[in-house]
């Protein structure tokens, strides 16, 4: 979880308050948030091998348990940074990195067992790919390392988070399955117009930020 700015600290660009951009932390690589955000990104290929490999009801709730861990643990990080004073270079890259390496490796495995729809899966990889490239441009032309993850970029996360594993436990046969298919869909429906809502946010001050370094 990306960790939150001060108060008065937020610059401004033009007229409107922007998000917060931190410089002064630190480049410490030993720390508690870390090592969560490092496990988190450990759990992936088990997830993976989880809900790829058995196909069971066993697997799918062990794997959905392991993307809720991995949805705690998100947060405690950036709890945990705020409270010890941990915030580090290292966390504000490791945290979105394992915040998106689940999410891509979740919406793989939901298409190839045929869960979700092949162009969900291109417009959620779509998105990445649109950010990602936005974010090249902005370290190409600016000295911004990375942007502060906004609320409704978190809002997102977290609706995908409940969603996905959702969509595994709904995955098989019986009543109970498919009210939990119904809630499952909301969630990720939600989650993808959030995120999609999130990218555009994000280019629009990727663009504030370009234009403000080519007139100073």
């Amino acid at each position: 979880m990306q960790h939150e700015a001060p108060p008065g600290a937020l610059p401004e660009v033009g007229d409107r308050p922007r998000f917060h951009y931190d410089r002064s932390v630190g480049d410490r690589i030993v720390t508690w948030p870390n090592a969560l955000s490092a496990a988190r990104l450990a759990g992936v290929p088990v997830f993976l091998w989880l809900v790829l490999g058995p196909r069971s009801a066993t697997g799918d709730i062990i794997a959905a348990g392991l993307l809720g861990l991995a949805g705690i643990s998100d947060w405690l990080d950036g709890k945990l940074a705020r409270m010890l004073n941990q915030t580090s270079r290292l966390g504000q890259l490791l945290d979105p990195a394992a915040d998106r390496l689940y999410i891509l490796a979740t919406v793989i495995a939901l298409a190839v067992r045929g869960i979700i729809p092949w162009w969900l899966f291109a417009v959620i990889a779509g998105r990445e790919v649109f950010v990602a490239l936005a974010l090249v441009e902005l370290r190409r032309r600016t000295d911004y390392g990375a942007l502060q993850v906004s609320f409704v970029g978190k809002a997102a996360t977290l609706c995908l988070m409940y969603g996905f594993p959702l969509l595994f436990l709904g995955a098989h046969g019986g009543l109970t399955s498919e009210v939990i298919r119904i809630i499952a869909w909301a969630f990720t429906v939600w989650g993808v117009a959030l995120y999609w809502w999130a990218a555009l946010l994000y280019l629009s001050e990727i663009r504030d930020l370009v234009k403000g370094a080519a007139t100073s």
